[in-house]
């Protein structure tokens, strides 16, 4: 997790919390609570961790290949998060996938594959909220509830879209953690795994924050 990384490249760089802190124009509590994985960084911040401990970003926010190779054993017998993914990239994201809504004004995709089934529903646009749920012969496994906003008129849904593409096996939930195309930067970060998790995805245009979306879920049974 970023939490120990931050603490690994701190030590190494021979740096207190304190003086970390100060480095980065925050409370010392901040970096207590990065360090916990209790709060995770935004974008900024881990651009400034980046350049204080002489690392690049995926250096400090991907999993390293131990982690990986521990959560693809985790889930290896776990057929249903290859179709999710599968589903996640054949509907909201490809701009397919869309049915009937299932409530008043509310946006359904829908993905089937044998006795798998995909669904996403959300409302509103600008300010809205939504549900995933992956179904295997119409008994639940996973839900993930989300809720965002768009703060600027330089938000991009396409640009989004593009980035949820990008969900791989590691880390199903949204996006990747960082993916940047021109002007625009994608930032996802969260705690936990497909059994429980919490997270945040972030857009940013110019460095100017422009979109959040929060996100927590879980499997089911």
């Amino acid at each position: 997790m970023i939490g120990d990384k931050i603490i690994l490249y701190r030590k190494r760089k021979g740096l207190t919390q304190e003086e970390l802190a100060d480095l980065l124009e925050v409370s010392r509590q901040t970096v207590t609570k990065w360090e916990s994985g209790s709060v995770l960084p935004n974008l900024d911040y881990i651009m400034g961790l980046s350049v204080i401990f002489g690392i690049t970003i995926d250096n400090l926010v991907k999993d390293n290949d131990c982690a990986k190779q521990e959560i693809e054993s985790k889930i290896s017998n776990y057929n249903w998060i290859d179709f999710m993914l599968k589903a996640k990239k054949a509907t909201y994201a490809k701009k397919e996938g869309k049915t009937v809504s299932s409530r008043p004004n509310s946006h359904d995709y829908q993905y089937q594959e044998n006795e798998y089934l995909y669904i996403d529903t959300f409302v509103g646009s600008e300010f809205f909220g939504g549900e995933e749920c992956v179904y295997k012969d119409n008994i639940p496994l996973y839900v993930m509830n989300y809720y965002g906003k768009v703060l600027d008129e330089a938000f991009s849904g396409d640009f989004l879209k593009e980035a949820l593409l990008l969900v791989d096996r590691i880390s199903p939930f949204r996006g990747p953690a960082l993916y940047t195309n021109g002007n625009y930067t994608y930032h996802c970060s969260y705690d936990g795994d497909y059994e429980f998790f919490n997270g945040k995805e972030e857009i940013y245009y110019n460095n100017i924050k422009v979109y959040e979306c929060l996100f927590h879920g879980r499997s089911v049974k």
